[in-house]
């Protein structure tokens, strides 16, 4: 009897060492809650979220890449503030779930001194796609110009921020490399320090934005650059145009934000037709930008969306709205630069005329003087198309569907 109760105390033993080990191994990962999740985050140069369910099956798959991933990074960036990894239990934490608008089990959000990125982690569920995801976000995204020199080599097809700073180790810097790390994917940054910098630097530390084109001239930073919000929020405004092309790598987060789509398409060449739906977004659409995603799509890329629409490659330019059911086609694209006229396709889709006049006829109110009413005319519009890039149920547990029109 007490042969076997030593050999039980012994198997407690080896169990409880074994555990604390792999506790030890598991604590990498910080889970979230509502005391802790701003101090932690904040205090992060880099944290990876882990939004989850038990219940949720994919969640379920994600858990031990997630862990392993999370250990591969803490021995390469030893300093817990450099990289964090945690998690939220999302049925546990509701609050923090409806906060951070998670609308899939598991989303992984990215954040960078707290803020959370636009584009969160879509890429293969393995330990070395994680850990190649990490090393990433962790190199620096700006480039030292070590001459005035470089400038006339900038590549005028980007969108790009130039510093000028006296010292590297300032408050302004600082700031400058902040909003660099968070728009990293939408501008090239560029620096120059010391004496090289000193002929750009007239009045001290300066910032300008170099758009794309040849002829376009430069914008200058005129805030105070020791304000990150006043910098970001001009940055941001420079780097995320208006009109943003639409990609199969891109498709499902543009899908994900839930709002329709105004699309241009057009022949990858043909920048003139771009200019002008810029140019008319801008002039008609800017009150809309919450409402509706301006894009534009290559048509040769996109024919399968065309199809739908009834048109080819031959017929682009074309203008139509995706509301992730029908898809609705612009007249004319001539009838672009009639004033009103584009504002006006958009405000039919949101007031539910698009949908009507495709299923009933033109309203009456619409009929031509003298002409028989064709209300009971009905057709069926496409069905959307860019829906089918959305996030897939094979891969998340989608927590809603979307209603529109």
């Amino acid at each position: 009897w007490f042969g076997t109760l030593l050999s039980s105390g012994c198997r407690v033993l080896y169990f409880t060492l074994f555990s604390s080990l792999y506790t030890s191994a598991r604590g990498e990962i910080t889970s979230l809650d509502s005391g802790n999740i701003d101090d932690t985050l904040n205090n992060a140069g880099v944290a990876l979220v882990n939004f989850y369910a038990d219940w949720c099956r994919f969640s379920q798959m994600l858990h031990p890449i997630f862990e392993e991933a999370s250990n591969v990074a803490r021995e390469e960036y030893p300093d817990q503030t450099q990289v964090v990894f945690a998690r939220v239990d999302c049925d546990q934490h509701s609050d923090i779930a409806q906060r951070y608008r998670i609308s899939k089990y598991p989303t992984l959000k990215l954040f960078r001194n707290g803020m959370m990125m636009k584009r969160e982690y879509r890429g293969q569920r393995s330990v070395t796609a994680i850990a190649d995801f990490i090393r990433q976000q962790k190199v620096d995204p700006i480039k030292e110009m070590l001459s005035l020199e470089e400038l006339g080599s900038v590549d005028r097809s980007k969108r790009t921020i130039i510093g000028f700073f006296d010292q590297k180790e300032s408050e302004n810097y600082r700031t400058f490399e902040k909003v660099a790390n968070i728009l990293r994917d939408d501008c090239v940054f560029l620096a120059a320090f010391g004496e090289v910098s000193k002929p750009e630097r007239f009045s001290g530390d300066n910032v300008i934005y170099k758009p794309p084109g040849e002829s376009v001239p430069d914008m200058v930073y005129l805030g105070t650059l020791t304000n990150f919000d006043l910098a970001y929020a001009w940055s941001q405004d420079k780097c995320v145009p208006l009109v943003r092309e639409i990609t199969f790598e891109n498709g499902e987060e543009l899908t994900e934000e839930g709002i329709p789509f105004l699309i241009l398409f057009h022949l990858k060449e043909d920048a003139e037709s771009l200019e002008k739906f810029q140019h008319e977004v801008a002039r008609q659409l800017i009150s809309e930008k919450g409402s509706i995603n301006f894009l534009h799509a290559d048509c040769d890329k996109f024919r399968h969306p065309l199809l739908h629409i009834q048109k080819t490659p031959a017929d682009c330019p074309v203008i139509a709205i995706d509301s992730f059911r029908h898809m609705y086609v612009f007249p004319e694209f001539n009838d672009l630069t009639v004033p009103g006229k584009l504002r006006q396709f958009v405000l039919d889709l949101h007031s539910g005329k698009l949908h009507r006049v495709f299923h009933h006829g033109p309203d009456p109110t619409d009929s031509t003087p003298g002409q028989e009413d064709d209300s009971e005319v009905a057709s069926s519009p496409p069905e959307s198309s860019f829906q089918k890039l959305a996030p897939s149920e094979t891969r998340y547990t989608i927590l809603r569907d979307r209603d529109e029109l």
